[in-house]
């Protein structure tokens, strides 16, 4: 089941060259950094530049948002950090930090802590806190630390990619790596964490054209996604959906599925190059840095996959996770037509696929998650896994003993009680429209 997934362009930004991109948490804001030294920050509900930054005469390779300060920070090839607060956009502070260009920049989820890498090999974490002293040095990538990225699931350790071909992850509190790992044939450029709490995974993209998926807990690579025509120089996985996105030097943004790896759909704006993607934790909005510009796309259906059963009872996808709520626990009050009803939510737990289609039985009892290719049939009370199986459309009979499942083209399976009770090839193939 192809993952119905709506892409819809709400801001295409005409500049000099994108080298960074950054979105912030709680405004609706793009921040761009740029090969000509200025930095902008878009606001992509108004379609409108905001905040404009004339940093240097170099390019600034990396700038991010530090919120909890109201700050923009910048890193360009004049090997200087600079501080800047978005609401007055004075400058609070810059300083040298590395011996050559800066490639990348981190910033703490929650300490007063910067992280920056450079083409000087070197990895280093500033306190703000703390004058802006430099509090550690990473050494032991044997070329340029192309980008550093804080595990979102323990931000006391950090990945970075660098063109000497490995992707190293590190501890704060320790200048040499935890461990490394190996087997791009070429320079890495770029690295991303998996956000969900079940897979220990990092992505890493190349200049062999290919990203990589990593196992950090066995370090091993469990698979290459394959398919650019140039460098792969930006690799993200979405916060929320099941969507990895890579973007490369031949203008293309691919997006596959988080799960099965398979390839959902190709975009391609016109915009030349592509160096940035970065992504709104908690949102659909994704932006895209390039030659040409900048891009900010919402992707994903709006609408959740939902399903009432004949007593009130609603159950709903909220990305894996399934929530519950019971029209018929707020009594017989009177209610307009249109209005807001205040329900009470209660949480059903996480679903091993990524649910596009939830349908009650007719009694009730049981409920079917369909998506991934794949069935699960729980029962509606408390999710507990009665059948499972492979398919790509699944509907219930009228007599709720029974359902049927379509696998491919040429196959449909009717189930009794759980169990196979005929399958049947049509004369014509049975494909969705």
């Amino acid at each position: 089941m192809p993952l119905r997934l709506d892409v819809k362009r709400i801001l295409s930004a005409r500049s000099d060259r994108v080298k960074s991109s950054d979105m912030h948490p709680n405004e609706p804001w793009m921040l761009v950094s740029l090969y000509n030294g200025n930095v902008h920050v878009w606001n992509y509900e108004s379609q409108t530049i905001v905040k404009t930054f004339e940093v240097t005469d170099l390019p600034v390779r990396a700038a991010v948002f530090a919120t909890r300060k109201n700050w923009v920070i910048t890193g360009s090839d004049d090997m200087t950090i600079r501080v800047y607060n978005y609401n007055t956009l004075e400058k609070v502070q810059m300083f040298e930090a590395h011996s050559d260009y800066l490639r990348s920049l981190a910033v703490h989820p929650t300490q007063p802590f910067l992280l920056s890498s450079s083409d000087d090999m070197l990895i280093k974490l500033w306190d703000w806190d703390n004058k802006w002293k430099c509090t550690q040095v990473f050494e032991g990538h044997a070329h340029y630390v192309m980008q550093v990225v804080f595990n979102p699931k323990d931000s006391n350790t950090f990945a970075s990619a660098s063109l000497d071909r490995t992707i190293k992850v590190w501890q704060l509190g320790s200048s040499t790596p935890n461990f490394t790992l190996e087997g791009h044939n070429k320079g890495v450029n770029c690295v991303d964490y998996f956000h969900g709490g079940d897979k220990p995974y990092i992505i890493s993209g190349d200049d062999d054209r290919i990203a990589k998926i990593w196992d950090y807990q066995n370090k091993t690579c469990i698979h290459t996604l394959e398919g650019h025509g140039q460098n792969v120089s930006a690799v993200a996985f979405h916060p929320s959906l099941p969507i990895i996105l890579t973007g490369s030097e031949d203008g293309t943004v691919r997006v596959w599925h988080a799960n099965t790896y398979r390839l959902e759909t190709t975009l391609n704006y016109g915009l030349e190059r592509v160096w940035s993607i970065s992504y709104l934790k908690g949102g659909n909005t994704v932006a895209i840095g390039y030659d040409e510009g900048s891009i900010v796309i919402k992707l994903g259906r709006e609408e959740p996959a939902v399903s009432m059963d004949s007593n009130g009872k609603i159950l709903w996808a909220r990305h894996n996770e399934i929530q519950q709520a019971n029209l018929k626990s707020m009594g017989d009050s009177e209610h307009q037509d249109g209005e807001r009803l205040p329900l009470a939510v209660k949480d059903m737990g996480a679903c091993e696929i990524y649910p596009q289609m939830i349908m009650h039985n007719p009694n009730g009892r049981f409920v079917c998650v369909c998506g991934d290719g794949e069935y699960i049939i729980y029962t509606a009370m408390a999710l507990r896994n009665k059948s499972y199986g492979s398919a790509q459309e699944f509907v219930w009979a009228n007599d709720s003993s029974q359902y049927a499942i379509r696998e491919g083209s040429t196959s449909v399976k009717i189930f009794k009680n759980f169990k196979e009770k005929k399958s049947f090839k049509p004369e014509y193939g049975a494909e969705s429209n």
